[in-house]
């Protein structure tokens, strides 16, 4: 698969760039991206939820009236969950959300994500770039050159590239991450994917494996 290269000004550069039919041309496996995303999403939980069961609540632990004659069901305490201010029943307790997945099936899973952006014609390439200082508005500027202003955008650079990624930190709808962090769920929560040329080779040779 072929792609032009474009230059930051959003102009063809007249050279084109092959695109790995096992990265990009592959059969998306839907099972997979379901999974590597619920991963992603269950990592992000903090866990830290809590309620306070019957022998947490502070209270008094008398019986609160007698056993038999009341004509209502019988209490031990005020600490009775049927009682307001009583414990929770089987309320939730901290605990991690987080799974195991076979790096294998994540490979899967990244290559599914960019095989379904490339089908939709959602991938442009774009040859590297880098601003003096961090300026947002330079960055700006890059959005409307692509046509990208009004829509969410990921901007995947070959490596760490501090400028780039401050001069975009401000910016709702567009965020920057290196190849090496790339992930399903971002991949397939932008409209459209910018990969830097020198990332190209990063993500192939990390999914060809």
């Amino acid at each position: 698969m072929e792609a032009k290269v474009l230059d930051f000004n959003g102009k063809d550069t007249g050279r084109k760039v092959q695109l790995s039919d096992s990265v990009f041309g592959i059969e998306p496996n839907n099972h997979a991206v379901y999974l590597d995303v619920k991963q992603y999403l269950a990592n992000q939980r903090q866990g830290t939820h809590k309620a306070k069961e019957r022998a947490e609540v502070a209270g008094s632990t008398r019986k609160i009236k007698k056993q038999k004659g009341t004509g209502t069901a019988r209490a031990g305490s005020a600490k009775n969950p049927l009682f307001k201010g009583g414990g929770t029943v089987f309320g939730p307790r901290p605990r991690s959300y987080s799974f195991k997945l076979n790096k294998s099936l994540k490979r899967l899973a990244r290559k599914s994500a960019f095989s379904m952006k490339a089908k939709e014609s959602n991938i442009i390439v774009l040859e590297d770039f880098n601003f003096e200082t961090p300026n947002t508005k330079n960055f700006i500027n890059v959005l409307k050159a692509l046509e990208l202003e009004n829509k969410k955008s990921l901007f995947v650079l070959g490596d760490t590239n501090k400028n780039v990624y401050l001069s975009s930190r401000n910016l709702k709808g567009s965020s920057v991450v290196s190849s090496l962090e790339l992930s399903t769920y971002a991949i397939l929560n932008a409209n459209n994917l910018v990969l830097l040329e020198s990332s190209l080779e990063i993500i192939e040779e990390n999914l060809s494996k």
